[in-house]
């Protein structure tokens, strides 16, 4: 039986990014080749559109550029996302970095600006609080390839 892995759907090809596009990583679904992949998107699980107006965690709350308080979609994602995991057995997930649902260590910071700041997303928070091992595609394949090198050894 294949470990479960849960992914965001826009590392794997899913057009669900808030500007319809996605993050496809080929080197990513290269390396969860012997896993069982369980794709979500905690955005679109949690009522937001595709697309849809970035957003970004200003303090406490997710707004979009527009000043649009959407803390609520965001937390209802994070907890169906939650709730995915439960139901299926999920103990890993890889989340793409730097997204207000999903990053994982460093978020950007509410200026819109591209300017990151040390901070779990709202989905990658509540995961790790519920003891789901969580890290970034780039921490994800970083880590792949340290392996790979040590392996080389």
């Amino acid at each position: 039986m294949k470990e479960k892995v849960l992914v965001s759907a826009c590392l794997l090809g899913v057009n669900c990014k808030y500007n319809g596009n996605n993050n496809y990583r080929a080197e990513l679904k290269a390396k969860l080749q012997d896993k069982e992949i369980i794709l979500a998107c905690p955005e679109v699980m949690g009522g937001l559109s595709i697309p849809r107006k970035p957003a970004e965690i200003v303090h406490d709350k997710v707004v979009t550029i527009e000043g649009d308080d959407v803390t609520t979609k965001f937390c209802q994602g994070a907890k169906e996302t939650l709730d995915l995991c439960q139901k299926l057995g999920i103990k890993k997930a890889i989340l793409k970095a730097n997204s207000p649902s999903c990053g994982v260590g460093q978020v950007y910071d509410g200026s819109f600006t591209g300017k990151l700041v040390d901070k779990d997303g709202i989905t990658a928070k509540l995961l790790i609080e519920n003891g789901i091992e969580v890290m970034s595609d780039i921490d994800f394949l970083k880590k792949q390839e340290k392996q790979r090198g040590d392996r080389n050894l």
